[in-house]
């Protein structure tokens, strides 16, 4: 059968690709430590769960409104006062089958042929491709690692060209982990204040999950002229642990939210009826789960950091937030004959025993992503496997 030739354009997600290895090999009884998965090692909390199973009880299987029930609706909403001082109506918002399918339509709902999305680099996989899929031009922006990563503003304002429709803000980033203070959103804000042609996608979906004990207001409440050029695209899946549930939300313009809904009614209908109870119990409920598991988190990144920068050749700048390290490995490429930094994550799986995901999808050949969600006892056991192959090169 054929395939259609948009397909030659993009290419499978790397993180994706990493983590159904590992598990291959897992299924093949070889012992192989997995830091590529972007997901939360902890359990969804259980007034969540419970919220499904009592959705079960009450026999919610069926079909609900494209854009999510009412209950999930006024869950998003609440969280957006609570959480961001952002007021939105319902019209606004809709519920998705995951942060990525939010993303992914506003892109697809937004975008014509040729128009320019800027994206700062390292960047999330998927943003390129799928700027791609809606027949965009990424123009990726690198910032600089000795910057921690950030892109300054007077990049941001030199990248906007007169193609430029759409910025992609990421903070804390996946996959460095940079971590925008409230002061550098505030300056970012008065770049793209200046340029009402250019619309602005904020993907938060690690927005809890920051080490420096503050609560930054959010770009819209720091710049209220953005509200109506912008997407807030966010999940559950990282802040309350429930990647496998699907859920995640966009809040926007009345007009583009309803032409998401349009698209959504001919893609998925609507998310699964038991996980938007869950979510909604997830948004509105007990939050004092959070705390722990961002303390959890800091202790690695601590333990992860310390121990990378400790290797001969590896560097790597302390992150802010997220659940990432971006190792600098170019002091390794040519003892381990690697070509690139996809090439020594090859290396590292076959001769060590560890997964991680190479640095060229992210936009950086020469780093590579450790996801230190998983256990104190898995990162030990897959930094010493790294440390002791790499002591024999």
């Amino acid at each position: 059968m054929k395939l259609a030739s948009r397909l030659k354009k993009v290419k499978p997600s790397s993180t994706l690709a990493v983590t159904a290895k590992v598990l291959e090999l897992k299924r093949q009884g070889r012992e192989v430590v997995g830091f590529a998965a972007g997901e939360p090692d902890f359990d969804t909390w259980p007034h969540v769960c419970a919220a499904a199973h009592a959705a079960i009880e009450r026999g919610d299987f069926h079909y609900t409104a494209v854009g999510g029930t009412p209950e999930l609706k006024d869950a998003v909403l609440t969280k957006l006062a609570r959480d961001n001082d952002l007021e939105y109506a319902a019209n606004e918002v809709i519920a998705t089958c995951g942060g990525k399918h939010a993303l992914f339509n506003v892109l697809q709902a937004t975008l014509d042929p040729g128009d320019e999305v800027v994206i700062p680099g390292p960047y999330w996989v998927s943003y390129a491709d799928m700027v791609v899929l809606a027949e965009g031009t990424p123009k990726v922006v690198m910032a600089a690692e000795s910057k921690g990563f950030k892109l300054a503003p007077s990049e941001l304002a030199a990248a906007i060209g007169p193609k430029t429709r759409m910025v992609i803000l990421n903070s804390p980033s996946n996959p460095t982990g940079a971590t925008y203070t409230e002061a550098e959103m505030a300056e970012i804000g008065r770049v793209l204040a200046k340029h009402p042609e250019v619309s602005v996608l904020v993907d938060d979906v690690y927005e809890f999950i920051r080490y420096d004990g503050k609560r930054p207001r959010h770009l819209l409440a720091l710049e209220p002229s953005l509200r109506d050029r912008t997407v807030i695209a966010n999940s559950v899946s990282k802040t309350y642990a429930m990647t496998g549930w699907r859920i995640g939300y966009a809040a926007g313009p009345a007009a583009l939210i309803g032409a998401v809904s349009m698209l959504q009614g001919q893609q998925t209908s609507n998310p699964s009826s038991i996980a938007q109870a869950a979510a909604a119990a997830a948004l509105t409920g007990p939050q004092d789960a959070l705390g722990p598991m961002v303390a959890e988190f800091h202790r690695r990144r601590d333990y992860v950091c310390e121990r990378i920068n400790a290797i001969d050749g590896f560097s790597v700048p302390v992150p802010g937030g997220a659940f990432y390290v971006f190792v600098n490995a170019a002091g390794v490429l040519e003892k381990a004959g690697a070509k690139d930094a996809d090439d020594l994550a090859l290396k590292i799986l076959e001769h060590a025993s560890v997964g991680l995901v190479g640095g060229n999808d992210f936009g950086s050949p020469a780093h590579f992503r450790i996801s230190y969600a998983t256990s104190m006892e898995n990162l030990e056991r897959g930094l010493d496997n790294i440390e002791r192959w790499l002591s024999k090169l």
